[in-house]
């Protein structure tokens, strides 16, 4: 049976704007993560995933719900407990040159985590183990002395991956680690992640807006919109069998290397904009844009429901208040339609 390392119940996080205004950024998420695995959390810019990875890692105050990892509940912890979980927990941002501090050396951005915590007291050993990282993430000893402006972003990714792993964590935050690279270097990336998880048995939480690169890496996958989980289901699962109709338009949004599949799969636009997270619709968030909306759409907000075996997802579509042949059925690209 897995074991669930980290836990999402009811996840809120909501800023105060002033004037009266609150934006929902992350509103009633839950999910798992089992030890071993990659969760690929994913959706449009703005839909709250990477408030969802600040949210665990304590970086953001809870609004309301829990966050328990290994047992604990993280926003519970007092100043000395938290200490030790950040042992257990890291992260990797997105922007690999934002993430740096450009006026300390690579050695001084890798080993800083290992003085803060008091590891490697001696300083020999303290270098060794920094080239042993250098080396682990495809960087040799000669980087160590270099500032990050001498490195290409991939390169200066690696060295954020290199410093993620100083603590020897058993859990890291993944924060969209590939969106600032070239499209030949995120494949490197990704590689070298998964690498990395089967050497030391590290469990991830990928967060990614690109739906192609998450399949790669991902066990399971959640996509969220507007601060709200729409659908989780197992990678496979979700790419042949999309339920909610926002993963079926970001689904067909990914093109296809097989002309006679991507002359045949239907392309779905949505329209209208996405809606403001201070002001959302009311009910299912996505109604505004879903080409099935009803008008129960409106009037309540979909259930959290498990629809097929370990396939969750929240639609009015799938809950009893419409009928099996308003549901949506497209051709997304499995197999070319027989004329």
């Amino acid at each position: 049976m897995d074991e669930k390392l980290l836990q999402i119940s009811e996840l809120r996080k909501y800023f105060n704007m002033g004037k009266g205004q609150i934006l929902k950024a992350v509103d009633d998420v839950t999910f798992h993560v089992n030890k071993g695995e990659t969760f690929g959390l994913v959706g449009e810019s703005g839909c709250g995933k990477t408030t969802v990875g600040r949210t665990i890692m304590g970086l953001y105050d809870k609004t309301a719900g829990d966050v328990i990892y290994n047992g604990q509940n993280v926003h519970e912890l007092d100043e000395k407990e938290t200490f030790k979980f950040y042992r257990q927990m890291q992260m990797i941002f997105q922007d690999p040159y934002a993430s740096l501090n450009p006026r300390s050396t690579v050695k001084e951005v890798i080993a800083e985590p290992m003085e803060v915590h008091g590891l490697y007291p001696d300083k020999k050993e303290q270098l060794d183990r920094v080239i042993q990282l250098l080396e682990e993430v495809g960087l040799n000893r000669d980087h160590a002395n270099r500032y990050p402006h001498e490195f290409s972003g991939g390169q200066r990714q690696r060295i954020g991956i290199a410093r993620a792993l100083a603590l020897d964590p058993d859990f890291i935050i993944a924060d969209e680690p590939i969106s600032a690279l070239d499209v030949s270097v995120q494949a490197q990336v990704v590689n070298l992640l998964k690498r990395l998880q089967k050497e030391k048995g590290l469990t991830f939480l990928f967060i990614a807006h690109d739906l192609s690169m998450v399949k790669q890496i991902s066990d399971r996958i959640g996509v969220m919109y507007l601060g709200n989980m729409v659908e989780l289901t197992a990678s496979d699962s979700l790419y042949e069998n999309p339920l909610h109709p926002y993963t079926q338009a970001l689904m067909s949004a990914i093109p296809i290397p097989d002309p006679d599949i991507e002359d045949t799969r239907e392309r779905i636009i949505l329209e209208g904009e996405l809606p403001s997270p201070i002001d959302p619709p009311s009910g299912c968030v996505f109604r505004t844009r879903c080409p099935y909306a009803m008008d129960v759409c409106a009037a309540k907000q979909p259930k959290w429901q498990e629809v097929e075996k370990d396939h969750y997802v929240a639609c009015h579509l799938y809950d009893g208040s419409s009928s099996e042949n308003n549901r949506p059925e497209v051709n997304i690209g499995k197999k070319p339609v027989q004329s």
